[in-house]
C-alpha cells in the first residue's frame, strides 16, 4: 500500500518510537506548550493517533516563564519489562529526567532526574540492566555521545560517564539512540543541527562500550543535497521494525514553503522512511534521503484529516496552553470556549489565556463566531511572543473594533482597526503557502482586514524549534465566548 510523508503533520518535531504488544507508540517534543510530551498511538506505522501526553502535571514539569523553545525538548520512549519510559530534557533547568508508566493511557510517574549533562537523553535496556545515553561531556571531559548504566529505579548512576563516540564531524551533534541487532550495537545520531543540513548518521561495535566503527556510508539519512525539493531537514530519527518484520525510520523533517524559497513555518514534522538490513550489516534508509511517498507492505488506508471543530477535537489531546496555565480562566466544553482575559498579553513570557491547535496544513481556511463584553479577544496564528499575526475583537467604552496587529521582531504594527456593530462578529484567515489573510464578517458584511506572509513566522526568520499554532487567546479585563470553530484545510 502506498502513503504519504508526513505522517504526523504540524509541529510534532523530534519523534521516538517503540513497540509494545503489536501496536506502536510516539512521543514527540512540546517545548514551552502545556501538556508536555504528545503521545501518539498506531497499528501501521503510518496512521497515528494522539492518545494523550506523558507530562499532564505542573509537578512533572518546570515552564513557569520559559522562553518559546525553551522547555522541554527531544524525548525518548521506550518499552521493557512490561513498562514504557518517557526521558527527556527539561533545557530551561538544565535538567535530564525521565518517568514511567505501566499504562500508556493513564498517569505517568513524577520524574526522576540523571546525573549526566547533555540534551537529547535516551534509554537502552539489556538483560535487566538500563544504560542512559546523551549527547554531551562525560566524566573526563571529552564531549560526545556520552553514557552511563543507571539505577533504573532510582536514576543513580552505576558507572561514570563515558564518551562512547564523537559522530562522524558533522556540527551539533545529537540525538543519540543506542540498539541492539544481531551480533553489534548500533548507536545512531543527529548532526549538522536540524536546518537544511540536517543528517542522520550511525556506528556500530561489537561492546556496548565501544570502540564504535563510523559507518563508512554516513550519512544514512538526510535531503541537504536533495534540491530543489520542499522537504529538508531530516534528520533526529529512531529505528523501529515493522509488524511485517521491515525495519523503518521515523525522523523529523519540515516542508519549506515554496521550491525556490528557503522557509518554514509549519514546524518539525514526522516522516516514514522504509529501511533495509544489508548483508554487510549496516542499514540503508531509502535511498539516503526521504521521498514524498512509499509503497509498503500492509493492508492499511492513510487518513487525513481535514476538519478540525470543537466537537471533533478533545480539549486534553489535540489542544495545548502556554508555559503554566491558570485554568480558572478557561472553561472548555463540547461546543464552545469561554476564556477569561488577564493582564499577561500574547507578547509576554508568562502564560497568558491561550489556547491552540496547531496549523497541520499550508491551504487553510479557520473560521470562529466570537462575542465580548471587554477587553480584547481573537485568533492569534502564533509563533512565539515576538512573531505573531492577531485577528481580534477589542471593546473601547461602548464601541467594538475588529483589529489586526502584525507582531514581526520589535515591530508591532496595526494593520488596520474598523468600528463594527453589535458584540459578536466571526473571524476568519485563510492561508496559503506564502500568505496569511485575514477578514471580519458582521451579518451580511465581509471586511477584509489585511495579510502579513508566512515567511516572517517561519523559523528562518524568528528563530527556534517550533511552529505555527492556530490560538484563540483572550486579553485584559472582560471574557470572550467562541463558538462554531472550524479549521478546514484543502
Amino acid at each position: 500500500m502506498k502513503y504519504v510523508n508526513p505522517v504526523v503533520k504540524g509541529f510534532y518535531p523530534d519523534p521516538s518510537v517503540c513497540e509494545a504488544d503489536g501496536k506502536f507508540y510516539l512521543a514527540c517534543s512540546s517545548f514551552q506548550y502545556f501538556p508536555g510530551v504528545p503521545l501518539f498511538e498506531s497499528e501501521d506505522l503510518v496512521n497515528w493517533t494522539q492518545i494523550g501526553h506523558v507530562l499532564t502535571r505542573e509537578g512533572q514539569v518546570m515552564l513557569d516563564k520559559v522562553r518559546s523553545s525553551g522547555g522541554v525538548y527531544a524525548p525518548t520512549l521506550r518499552f521493557y519489562d512490561g513498562r514504557f519510559y518517557m526521558v527527556t530534557n527539561n533545557n530551561s533547568t538544565n535538567e535530564n529526567f525521565y518517568v514511567y508508566t505501566d499504562d500508556i493511557h493513564g498517569e505517568w510517574s513524577d520524574p526522576l532526574a540523571v546525573d549526566q549533562d547533555g540534551i537529547d537523553p535516551s534509554l537502552y535496556f539489556e538483560d535487566g540492566r538500563a544504560f542512559f545515553l546523551s549527547n554531551g561531556t562525560d566524566d573526563n571531559g571529552v564531549s560526545g555521545v556520552v553514557q552511563c548504566e543507571i539505577d533504573i529505579a532510582s536514576g543513580r548512576k552505576l558507572s561514570e560517564s563515558r564518551c562512547i563516540w564523537k559522530g562522524s564531524g558533522g556540527r551539533y551533534l545529537e540525538s543519540p539512540h543506542m540498539y541492539k541487532i544481531g551480533d553489534y550495537y548500533y548507536v545512531m545520531a543527529a548532526e549538522g543541527g536540524t536546518e537544511y543540513g540536517h543528517m542522520i548518521t550511525c556506528a556500530r561495535s561489537k561492546s556496548i562500550w565501544g570502540p564504535f566503527e563510523s559507518n563508512p556510508k554516513n550519512p544514512v539519512l538526510t535531503n541537504r543535497n536533495k534540491a530543489p525539493f520542499i522537504i529538508q531537514g531530516i534528520g533526529h530519527g529512531d529505528l523501529i521494525q515493522g509488524t511485517d518484520g521491515e525495519w523503518y525510520m521515523l525522523s523529523l523533517g519540515f516542508r519549506q514553503i515554496d521550491l525556490w524559497m528557503p522557509f518554514h513555518h509549519l514546524g518539525r514534522e514526522v516522516f516514514l522512511t522504509p529501511t533495509r538490513l544489508n548483508d554487510d550489516g549496516w542499514f540503508t534508509v531509502g535511498d539516503g534521503t526521504t521521498d514524498f511517498s512509499y509503497e509498503i507492505p500492509g493492508d492499511f488506508v492513510q487518513e487525513d484529516k481535514r476538519i478540525y471543530t470543537f466537537e471533533n477535537t478533545d480539549w486534553s489531546k489535540d489542544w495545548c496552553f502556554l508555559r503554566k496555565p491558570n485554568m480558572a480562566n478557561y472553561e472548555l466544553s463540547e461546543s464552545r470556549a469561554l476564556l477569561k482575559g488577564s493582564a499577561v498579553t500574547l507578547d509576554d513570557t508568562d502564560s497568558p489565556t491561550f489556547v491552540a491547535l496547531r496549523q497541520r496544513d499550508f491551504k487553510m481556511q479557520l473560521g470562529v463566531s466570537l462575542t465580548i463584553n471587554g477587553g480584547r479577544a481573537g485568533v492569534s496564528i502564533y509563533m512565539d511572543e515576538n512573531e505573531h499575526y492577531d485577528l481580534y475583537l477589542e471593546r473601547e467604552g461602548e464601541e467594538i473594533y475588529a483589529v489586526l496587529k502584525l507582531n514581526i521582531g520589535g515591530i508591532k504594527h496595526i494593520e488596520k482597526k474598523l468600528p463594527i456593530e453589535g458584540d459578536i462578529a466571526r473571524l476568519r484567515v485563510c492561508s496559503d503557502s506564502l500568505s496569511y489573510s485575514f477578514f471580519v464578517d458582521t451579518g451580511d458584511t465581509q471586511i477584509p482586514l489585511g495579510c502579513g506572509r508566512t515567511k516572517y513566522l517561519s523559523s528562518e526568520v524568528c528563530e527556534g524549534f517550533t511552529g505555527v499554532m492556530l490560538a484563540l487567546f483572550a486579553e485584559g479585563d472582560g471574557d470572550a465566548d467562541f463558538t462554531e470553530l472550524e479549521v478546514r484545510y484543502e
